[in-house]
């Protein structure tokens, strides 16, 4: 039998555990911490019954298909984790100033529905010259063969490719900083290629109906999908382990012999998978591995951003909306969503204290803005501070045309815990990656160089292109099919973004053209700003 030690137990090393443990490798699963799940997993927050906090809260598009799929295969009462997933219908866009609207997410009916789908990933106030704009732009994505796109796209941001210096600052706002609050990616900084696609993806989704445009879960992550899963990786003699940390990887100079714990334990396997984040990876790899292999050593060129959660534990059961909030202008790019309601398989009053009735789950995307309370980036702030600024910023979005959230609603609350204070502020022991411009030829695959030392992190090349739950999984897909073609079993099933099939014989086409040096046919409108100046006008 096969021996696999894998290190670390997030969504990417439970992944690669489940894939192999199904096909008779004896896998070990190595976790730092005390929970499974690494930023998917939820913890015991202090003072407030057995509730529980988490990172942030979690989110499934339709574009999701990796972590579905696992999802459904894992038991869990007389069904499956997925049937613990439950649509949203609808999404708050909040404004402090303006009316605040509704976006549907639920499936389209009719053509009037569809419309309405359409209209929020364009923005129904912006000018029609902004919207016809973004329209040439994704089709300019969706007609650029796959080249272009990873040479070409990747190495320019999407605030350039968007031509947001040029357009209104309605556009600006709505859409080129609407990727913030969804990845804390700055569009300036953003590869193109994977902003435009993550948009497209999610377009598709809400125009899809043969399946939900975005789902969440019925109950706190690890009680109902991470805690089932670890249950049943066990039931197939997985063994896990946390609160074991390794120090460093031992190598013979061609393969890896050992992972060396903490405490001075050394376990030796056949195959040795990381599945840590992309800032602890680096210091594992040893240092004459990675001077080997520029697949390696490129990962200490990957950037990280902060995006992290805070969950409010309210006296009253807020409704806000059946599905997200997004505060347009929050300083921080704010998003939340107020659980409760959805939480069908979670027994919330066994598990809350009589004053809690409510918990609105908040997530903050921009710790580099000042605030409108203490004027302080979140970075700059206390814990505290920090909690105040995002509850004072949730207000003035809420609190329009009447008081919604009143402090004293507010029992308790849940900062996640690796936002650490310093004497300067804060950092972060858990940031997010993020896929900056030209940032794609530093991503290693999944299967690397080394003999016995394979890759199931978000930072490994996937077809989900995106720091999430969908790229760990893929990763770990990737990381345990690649140990499978050296030892045997039926490789698991790694899928291909879905886009119209219309679309396909553009993108060969224009496969020639990439070939043969030619520009795309739509890069005339790439920026207006160009345009102007080859005809010797000057902008406005």
């Amino acid at each position: 039998m096969t021996n696999v030690v894998i290190i670390g137990g997030g969504v990417g090393g439970l992944t690669a555990a489940h894939e192999l443990a199904e096909r008779n490798y004896s896998v070990t699963v190595l976790e730092a911490n005390r929970r499974f799940g690494g930023k998917a997993r939820s913890m015991p927050a202090e003072g407030v019954g057995t509730l529980q906090g988490e990172h942030g809260f979690r989110f499934f598009p339709a574009f999701y298909r990796h972590t579905i799929e696992t999802m459904d295969r894992i038991p869990s009462g007389e069904g499956t984790v997925t049937d613990a997933l439950t649509e949203t219908s609808e999404t708050l866009i909040a404004a402090i100033d303006g009316d605040n609207r509704y976006a549907r997410t639920s499936k389209p009916e009719s053509l009037e529905d569809w419309l309405q789908q359409v209209q929020p990933a364009f923005a129904e106030d912006l000018p029609s010259r902004d919207i016809r704009f973004l329209l040439e732009r994704l089709l300019y994505i969706l007609t650029s063969c796959d080249k272009r796109r990873d040479e070409q796209l990747d190495t320019q941001s999407w605030w350039e490719f968007i031509d947001a210096e040029n357009r209104s600052q309605e556009f600006r706002e709505r859409l080129a900083y609407a990727t913030q609050a969804l990845v804390a990616l700055r569009p300036q900084v953003g590869s193109a290629r994977t902003v435009g696609t993550i948009y497209l993806q999610l377009l598709f989704g809400q125009l899809d109906p043969s399946r939900p445009a975005e789902r969440i879960l019925a109950g706190p992550t690890n009680e109902v999908w991470i805690n089932p899963w670890v249950s049943y990786l066990r039931s197939l003699g997985v063994e896990l382990r946390t609160e074991s940390p390794v120090n460093r990887l031992s190598t013979d100079g061609n393969r890896i012999t050992a992972a060396i714990l903490d405490d001075g334990t050394e376990l030796s396997a056949d195959e040795f998978v990381l599945a840590v984040p992309v800032e602890v990876a680096p210091s594992l790899i040893p240092d004459s591995l990675e001077s080997q292999f520029s697949a390696l050593s490129g990962i200490r060129n990957l950037d990280t951003a902060w995006m992290n959660g805070i969950q409010f534990y309210l006296r009253e059961d807020i409704h806000l909306s059946a599905g997200h909030q997004v505060y347009a202008d929050a300083p921080w790019a704010l998003t939340s969503i107020s659980q409760r309601q959805f939480w069908d398989r979670y027994d919330f009053e066994e598990n809350a204290p009589a004053e809690i009735d409510g918990v609105l789950s908040v997530i903050a995307s921009d710790w580099d803005t000042p605030g409108i309370l203490h004027n302080k980036p979140a970075r700059h702030c206390t814990r505290q501070e920090i909690v105040e600024e995002i509850w004072e910023q949730l207000k003035r979005h809420l609190d329009t045309d009447e008081t919604v959230l009143r402090d004293e609603l507010l029992v308790d609350w849940f900062l996640d815990p690796a936002i650490v204070e310093t004497e300067q502020g804060v950092k972060n022991t858990s940031p997010l990656l993020i896929n900056t411009v030209d940032s794609l030829r530093y991503r290693p695959p999944a299967d690397t160089p080394v003999a016995n030392l394979t890759i199931a992190a978000d930072f490994v090349r996937t077809n989900s292109d995106l720091a999430s739950m969908e790229s760990a999984n893929e990763a770990g897909r990737r990381a345990a099919n690649a140990i499978m073609s050296r030892h045997g079993g039926s490789p698991a099933s790694i899928y291909q973004l879905k886009e119209p099939a219309l679309f396909a014989p553009f993108k060969q086409q224009d496969r020639l053209r990439y070939r043969l040096g030619l520009p795309h046919p739509l890069a005339v409108t790439q920026s207006l700003r160009e345009t102007r100046a080859k005809l010797g006008l000057t902008s406005g």
